[in-house]
């Protein structure tokens, strides 16, 4: 078995190259995974850019990635529910299971868990842009013949929307607006429709990205790059009962807090900037609106991969270019350029 890997590792700002990595003896209970396919995140845009995301500082080489799959390769002792040959998607988180977070069944939370490919905690734990790379089972869920990696990837940022969805409450019938035409704010569109919710609307300052959420089923689009004043009016006419807040700035999440009704939920999934913001705060008290932070998932991974293995949502709809691992980082600059990518997907070859 290969000693060495090929990974794209973030040195700094900017500065994202592919380098080989020596392979650590594989630990006790560990699995090996060679790469199958991964998708390129936000928050691997935001570290390529600035070498952070949010509150999370690179401080040392990062491998990046972690929305991914690929197959079993290798198994040191003892592995429960996973052989060589499986094709597994991988969950990035992994949970310690017995700090209070994880008692009370909220393992995203978790006082203790490591995240591949996150800078959240030092050392980093390495993520799964390489040709080789090591999960505990748990992070293992099997994927069908049927299911390509490419699509078995997204599997994560899907389930960051079922969470998200699900922190709103009982969306059924209801009216919601989502700012960010993103993937996630995409995928969260499509998460609340599964949901039942009756109709989405979908803000964004960008045309390119708002003419794909059209194409992809939104009610309404709504272009906010001169301000929100024709938002606030479609919400005042047709009252916004969510507002799920992806775009990670300051002024989305103040748009949320303006537009939603009086007695609404605003639910945060974007990663704001790690610093103070002003927003509209006094609003929340006004209006008695619900303003609900949403974290990575939880156990929403394997119900992810189910709704991607039976059809029920087609996450590669999203899919708007194809790259091979060996130059991911020219993948990660066209992922930046939002007039071109919605989303973008390494492979392996």
């Amino acid at each position: 078995m290969t000693s060495m890997a090929l990974a794209a590792t973030l040195f700094g700002p900017e500065d994202l190259r592919m380098v080989e990595r020596p392979l650590d003896p594989l630990g006790d209970g560990m699995v090996r995974i060679r790469f199958g396919a991964g998708g390129i995140c936000g928050s691997d845009m935001h570290y390529y850019r600035h070498a952070r995301t949010g509150d999370f500082v690179v401080t040392a080489p990062l491998v990046l990635g972690h929305e991914i799959a690929g197959d079993v390769i290798g198994i040191a002792g003892h592995a429960p529910g996973v052989k060589v040959g499986d094709r597994v998607a991988v969950n990035p988180s992994r949970w310690c299971g017995h700090c209070r977070a994880c008692r009370e069944n909220r393992p995203n939370l978790c006082e203790n868990i490591f995240f591949m490919g996150s800078a959240s905690k030092t050392p980093h734990m390495q993520g799964g842009f390489a040709t080789i790379f090591d999960a505990v089972p748990a992070q293992c869920v099997k994927i069908p013949d049927h299911v390509s990696y490419q699509a078995a990837a997204l599997a994560e940022p899907l389930a960051v929307c079922l969470h998200a969805v699900a922190r709103a409450g009982d969306v059924s019938g209801k009216r919601a607006v989502v700012f960010g035409a993103g993937p996630i704010g995409l995928l969260t569109m499509l998460a609340a429709r599964r949901a039942g919710i009756a109709e989405v609307t979908v803000a964004d300052v960008a045309v390119a990205p708002l003419a794909f959420a059209n194409r992809l089923g939104a009610d309404h689009v709504v272009d906010v790059s001169g301000g929100d004043t024709a938002l606030r009016a479609h919400g005042a006419a047709r009252p916004f009962d969510v507002a799920f807040e992806v775009s990670g700035t300051a002024a989305g999440l103040s748009s949320a807090i303006g537009v939603v009704r009086r007695g609404g939920v605003v639910v945060q999934i974007g990663n704001l900037p790690g610093n103070l913001i002003l927003v509209p705060a006094n609003a929340v008290m006004a209006k008695e609106i619900d303003l609900r932070g949403s974290f990575r998932f939880g156990f929403e991974f394997a119900t992810a991969v189910e709704l991607i293995s039976d059809g029920s949502i087609d996450v590669l709809a999203l899919v708007t270019a194809e790259r091979p691992l060996a130059v991911a980082p020219d993948a990660v600059r066209l992922a930046l350029d939002r007039s071109q990518s919605v989303k973008v997907v390494l492979t392996a070859h």
